[in-house]
Formats: structure tokens, C-alpha cells, sequence
């Protein structure tokens, strides 16, 4: 429904907020109808069915097929593991999913919000379970409308227990994505499970219920900042809802136009366009911030259209350059034409670079690592028989599901021989090995010693994965010694 505007009279001052007019959207069924079925389903097929998958990576991980594991601080994703040293990973996905969006907008508008914003679907769920307890769009306005009985109270608890039993699903999910889902189910119901598991839950449980099933269009209008962004990104050659006023204009009903031959144009004012908007805008009034692009409006259009004779899209899909094309008498172009453009191409060669600049990181990468730490305080001690020891602390990262055996190694400071502190120092050498735990970080603290007059210099500490992937890491050290004194 059309907005209020606030108007100003000596009596009444500016009104700078409009009582919310509840929507009542009309069921629609056509291409554009589908389309949304066919998202909604999807999104929250993946959302809720996720977190239940398994994936085998041996007996040492977690067999969750996406898990994000905050105590021990990894990241699963079926066959990948991403460790905190390795967040770029992350960042590169979020910048992808900017990207992608800039892509989106470029080339279909506001589709995203349309179709696959969770504000969206989750609204698109509850306003199907709306027709489906008070019926369709007279139905629901007659009953809103009604005064407070026992019949409309019954329809009230049924359809609002509804919203939260999918609140809570939702909110339920969502914690599953943290730990072993069976488990953590089985801990949650029978009371044992974290409090802040129980905490999420309830604040998503309320999120959805609020915002999903009683804010709904006033989250795109009013909260979201995405529109705003995305009006800025919209150019004349970006694929918008439009209404065809050349041809739409002036409106008038069936019988007008038959007794006015020529007088008026297709548009029948049937506002069947309006009645199936879930924003409740009239997309006639042009471009504004209400339309989420989700083509409900051409469905209905298109649908008015052939039941009167007259050709498809009076409301459809077209660019603003195309629209004046179109209004001078030339044919419509093809959408897909209208989406390969410059700058969509661009936005697409960046975002798939990014992409695969991540899967080559990805499959390149090697599951070893090394840090070194070396003691400050002292930088070195001076032995009984003139040698000179350095402290270090070794951290050494082992980034597969099994365990593997190590060796540490010296590379430059000549003579100089290596121990940890639970060996003594008569087994000192060049290498030592060390067996590290599946999918663990082992700190190992180490004694480098040099013999009498070496003097302040850099080395490399290595390592060297024993077994058949023999990956190899180095780590730069320096080692301080009493100089030219």
C-alpha cells in the first residue's frame, strides 16, 4: 500500500514518522513466482540440511562437513581446513561476496534482495504461512479489520506459533554450524549445552520473529543499508523493474478503451501490480527504494495482459537506455545482451581472479609450518667452557589429519649444534625430530649453542616432514654472541 505523505498545517506539525500500513500481498503464480520458490527452497534447504552433512577426514578431525571450530580456532569446509594464520582465506571470500554483489547490481539490479537477502526469504516463508492460516489477500485485510474475538485470537496464536516454531528452527541452526551438530543437538535438549548456545538461540529465535514476521518490508525500506548502496551503483544500462508508461499511460479501464478507442493505453488501473508487491509499492510511480526487484509485478502484469489481448510486458524487465529505445520504436533488446557490458565483465574478471588466486593458494599450499621465537632477556649466555647458547621457542605446525613426524634442522651458523630441554646437552646435534599431533601446533623450546668466537649472525631453522609428502619450512633466527669484545 501507498505510504501517507506527512503534510504540514499551522495546526499540525511535520510528521516525521508514518504509522506502519500493513501489507497484504495477492498470491501470484507465474516465471518470476517460480524462480522465488525455487531460491526459498534452496536457501533454506542449504541453511538447515547443512550442518548435518558429514565428511570423512580420518580419525584425527571432525567429520562435519562445515564446521567453524572457535576452540580450537579452524575452519572446515568439506575437503578444506582453513587455520588462523591462513584468515586471507576468509578475507578473500568476503571480498568475493562484496564483489559478487557489485556483479549482481550491475547486471540485474536489486536481485539480491529480491530473491536472496535472508530478510527476504524468511519474509516470503512467513507471508505463505499467513495465506495459508487466514487466507489470501481479502481474506487477511477482512480479518485485520475484524474486531478482537475468540475466532480471530485462535488464528492470531495458530499462525504466530508458527513464526516462532520456524524462529526457533532457525535460531537452532545456526548454533550447529559451532560444534558436532548431533552432539551439541543432544546436549541442548537435555540441558548440558553451553549457555551461550542457549543464549543465540534465543536472541536469533526473537530476531526472526520480529523482523520476519511483523517489520518485514520496513527492514528493506527503512533499516537495510544495501538499497541506498545499491541505488548508487544503478546506472541507465542496469536491468531495473520498469513500467512502461509510453505504453501504460493514460489508464483506464476495459470499458473506457472500448468505448475511447485510442484514448487510453494498456494499463487497465487493475492495481493487481500493487496487490502482489510484498513491499506494497506501485511500480507505475517509477524507480524508489521499495522495489526489491523481485519481478512479482511482471507475473501479475503479464498475467492481466493475456487474459485482455494485449501484449506481454507492460512491467518488465529493461535498462532505462533500453526504455527510451523502446518508447522511440525500436525493438526490445534481448535481456542477456543487456547484461554483457563492460562493466559487468569487469566485475566478473575481478571476482573470478579472486577466485582462482585463492584456489591456486589453496592448492599449493603446504601443511607444515615453523615459527621461531627467540628469547630477549637474556640474548645469550655464556657457557663454562667458553661456547655461547641462544634460547629459542619453536612452534611447530602440523596442518594435516594424521600424525607426522618432524625434523628440526640448522641451516648456516657452522658448528653450532641444537637440543630441546627435555634432552640433555651432550645429545646435541645438528637436527632432532619430534612427532606432531594430527591437526595440532606443538611449541618446542630449543638450545642453540655455538663454540668460542662466533660471532653475531643469521640462521635458518628448518623443518622436514618425514613420510611420503616431504614438505619442507624454514624459519629465519639470529644469533647473538659476545661480538668483537
Amino acid at each position: 500500500m501507498n505510504k501517507p505523505e506527512p503534510i504540514k498545517t499551522q495546526d499540525q506539525p511535520l510528521q516525521l514518522y508514518a504509522k506502519r500500513e500493513p501489507v497484504f500481498n495477492r498470491r501470484i503464480d507465474g516465471k518470476f513466482r517460480r524462480i522465488k520458490w525455487a531460491i526459498m527452497v534452496a536457501c533454506l534447504a542449504i541453511y538447515w540440511v547443512t550442518p548435518w552433512l558429514r565428511w570423512n577426514r580420518g580419525p584425527y578431525s571432525p567429520d562435519q562437513a562445515v564446521l567453524i571450530d572457535l576452540a580450537h580456532r579452524r575452519f572446515y569446509m568439506f575437503g578444506i581446513e582453513i587455520w588462523p594464520h591462513e584468515f586471507y582465506f576468509v578475507a578473500g571470500l568476503l571480498i568475493m561476496a562484496g564483489i559478487g554483489l557489485f556483479l549482481v547490481t550491475s547486471a540485474v539490479g536489486r536481485a539480491w534482495c529480491g530473491y536472496a537477502c535472508p530478510q527476504t526469504v524468511w519474509t516470503d516463508l512467513f507471508q505463505h504461512v499467513d495465506r495459508l492460516i487466514d487466507g489470501d489477500r481479502n481474506a487477511r485485510f477482512r480479518l485485520y479489520k475484524a474486531p478482537w474475538g475468540p475466532a480471530k485470537i485462535a488464528r492470531r496464536l495458530l499462525k504466530w506459533g508458527i513464526y516462532l516454531a520456524i524462529s526457533f528452527a532457525t535460531g537452532g541452526a545456526w548454533i550447529f554450524y559451532f560444534a558436532d551438530a548431533p552432539t551439541l543437538h543432544h546436549e541442548f535438549w537435555t540441558g548440558t549445552a553451553a549457555p551461550v548456545a542457549y543464549g543465540t538461540v534465543l536472541v536469533l529465535t526473537l530476531t526472526t520473529f520480529v523482523l520476519g514476521g511483523f517489520m518485514r518490508e520496513q527492514v528493506c525500506i527503512y533499516m537495510c543499508p544495501w538499497p541506498r548502496i545499491q541505488t548508487a551503483m544503478l546506472d541507465e544500462k542496469s536491468l531495473t523493474v520498469t513500467y512502461k508508461d509510453w505504453r501504460g499511460e493514460k489508464r483506464g479501464s476495459l470499458k473506457k478503451a472500448q468505448k475511447n478507442p485510442g484514448e487510453y493505453g494498456d494499463c487497465i488501473d487493475c492495481n493487481q501490480c500493487v496487490a502482489v508487491c510484498p513491499t506494497g509499492i506501485d511500480i507505475r510511480e517509477g524507480p524508489q527504494i521499495g522495489c526489491i526487484t523481485c519481478g512479482l509485478c511482471i507475473d501479475a502484469c503479464d498475467r492481466v495482459m493475456a487474459e485482455t489481448g494485449r501484449p506481454r510486458g507492460l512491467i518488465d524487465y529493461a535498462t532505462l537506455e533500453d526504455a527510451d529505445n523502446e518508447k522511440a520504436g525500436h525493438p526490445a533488446t534481448r535481456h542477456l545482451k543487456l547484461i554483457w557490458r563492460p562493466r559487468t565483465v569487469l566485475y566478473f574478471v575481478v571476482w573470478a581472479g579472486i577466485g582462482l588466486g585463492l584456489l591456486f593458494m589453496l592448492g599449493t599450499r603446504i601443511h607444515t609450518d615453523l615459527t621461531v621465537a627467540k628469547d630477549r632477556n637474556p640474548p645469550y649466555i655464556l657457557m663454562s667452557d667458553g661456547s655461547v647458547r641462544n634460547a629459542y621457542t619453536l612452534r611447530l605446525r602440523n596442518m594435516e589429519g594424521r600424525p607426522r613426524a618432524m625434523e628440526i634442522g640448522l641451516e648456516g651458523l657452522p658448528a653450532a649444534r641444537i637440543w630441546s630441554e627435555d634432552m640433555d646437552r651432550s645429545d646435541a646435534a645438528r637436527t632432532l625430530r619430534r612427532t606432531v599431533a594430527a591437526d595440532e601446533t606443538q611449541a618446542l623450546r630449543v638450545y642453540v649453542v655455538a663454540p668460542e668466537g662466533t660471532a653475531n649472525q643469521d640462521f635458518d631453522f628448518t623443518l622436514q616432514a618425514i613420510g611420503q609428502a616431504r614438505e619442507h619450512d624454514e624459519a629465519k633466527a639470529q644469533f647473538d654472541a659476545r661480538g668483537d669484545e
